[in-house]
C-alpha cells in the first residue's frame, strides 16, 4: 500500500550530505516525488511550496528530520480543511437515503455492500436498490452482496427504469420502518450522456439526502477527471476511494482531495465486507511515513 511514493520520499533524504539537506534542491525533489506517483501538477507544486515555506525559518540547510516533519505538516494541512470528522451515516432522517455514483469497474457495488454491513453492525436495516439495471450480472451481483450482509434488496428485471426501482426501494423502507436506502446506479463511463440523465433522474426521483462518488485509486488521474465531470453534471457530497489496498502509488488520494474539496468518507482496502475504514490524513500520512529506516 503506497509503497512507491513512500520509497520515493524516502529516496529524497539519501540527496542529502553529511546529515543535512539544501532547501531549494529539496522542494525540487519533493515536487518530482509528488508528481511521478499520481500527485497532479498543481497539487505537487502546492505541497512542494508548503514545504518549502515551513522549513524557510530553518536556514539554507536543514536537518533530515527536519525535512520528515515539514512535510508531514504540510500534508497535513492540506489534506485538513476538506476533511468532515463527522459520521455522513448520521441519520437526519427515517429512511436516510444514499445515492452512490461512479463508472464500471470502480468497486461501486461491492462498497454498496461494505456500507450495509457496517450498519447492520450498528443495528440498522437496510434496503439497497438495485437501480444498475443495464450491467450484465449487475443486479444478481447486488443480490448476492445483498444476502451476504443481510439487507433487502428491491429489484426489477434488466433493462428496467433506474429511477423506478429507486422509487419501488424508497417507498418500501418507507411502509417497513427501515432506517436507509442505499441506491446503486448504472456505471458506464461517465462522458455517456445518456447515462448522466439517468443518474440525474434518479436523484430527482429518489431525493438523496447523501450522494457519495466512488473512486478507483489504481485509476490514478482519471480518477480526477471521473471526480470532475460527476461534479459538474450532478454534484455530490463526498467520496469513498477504493482499491487502497493495491495502489502502490496512492498519490491520487491527494490529488482528490486538493482539486476537488470533497471530504473522503471511506476508503477500500480489500474485498471482504469490514476491509472499509474511515479515511484519515493522519492515516495516510502515517503509511507514507512508515518504514522508513528500512
Amino acid at each position: 500500500m503506497l509503497d512507491r511514493l513512500r520509497k520515493r520520499l524516502r529516496d529524497v533524504v539519501s540527496r542529502g550530505s553529511e546529515g543535512f539537506l539544501k532547501i531549494r534542491e529539496l522542494r525540487d525533489h519533493v515536487f518530482t516525488a509528488l508528481a511521478e506517483n499520481d500527485v497532479d501538477v498543481e497539487t505537487a507544486d502546492y505541497v512542494a511550496d508548503l514545504m518549502e515555506k515551513n522549513l524557510s525559518s530553518l536556514g539554507r540547510k536543514i536537518r533530515v528530520e527536519d525535512y520528515r516533519n515539514a512535510l508531514k505538516k504540510s500534508l497535513l494541512e492540506l489534506m485538513a480543511e476538506y476533511v468532515d470528522p463527522s459520521d455522513p451515516f448520521r441519520e437526519e432522517k427515517k429512511p436516510f437515503v444514499v445515492l452512490f455514483l461512479g463508472v464500471n469497474g470502480g468497486g461501486k457495488t461491492t462498497t454498496i455492500s461494505k456500507i450495509a454491513h457496517l450498519l447492520r453492525k450498528r443495528g440498522r436495516r437496510v434496503v439497497i436498490s438495485a437501480s444498475d439495471t443495464f450491467r450484465a450480472g449487475a443486479i444478481e451481483q447486488i443480490q448476492m452482496l445483498g444476502d451476504k450482509v443481510g439487507a433487502d434488496v428491491v429489484k426489477q428485471k434488466q433493462g428496467a427504469d433506474p429511477a423506478a426501482v429507486a422509487f419501488d426501494a424508497v417507498n418500501r423502507a418507507k411502509a417497513r420502518g427501515f432506517d436507509f436506502v442505499l441506491v446503486d446506479s448504472a456505471g458506464r463511463m461517465q462522458t455517456n450522456k445518456n447515462l448522466i440523465q439517468e443518474m440525474k433522474k434518479i436523484k430527482r426521483v429518489a431525493k438523496p439526502d447523501l450522494t457519495i462518488l466512488v473512486l478507483d485509486a489504481l485509476t490514478g488521474q482519471d480518477a480526477i477527471e471521473q471526480a470532475k465531470t460527476f461534479l459538474e453534471e450532478i454534484t455530490y457530497d463526498g467520496v469513498i476511494l477504493t482499491k487502497l489496498d493495491t495502489d502502490a502509488r496512492g498519490g491520487s488520494v491527494i490529488s482528490i482531495i486538493h482539486q476537488l474539496k470533497k471530504p473522503i468518507y471511506y476508503i477500500g482496502v480489500g474485498q471482504a465486507p469490514d476491509d472499509l475504514i474511515p479515511f484519515s490524513p493522519e492515516w495516510l500520512v502515517e503509511k507514507l511515513f512508515s518504514n522508513e529506516t528500512s
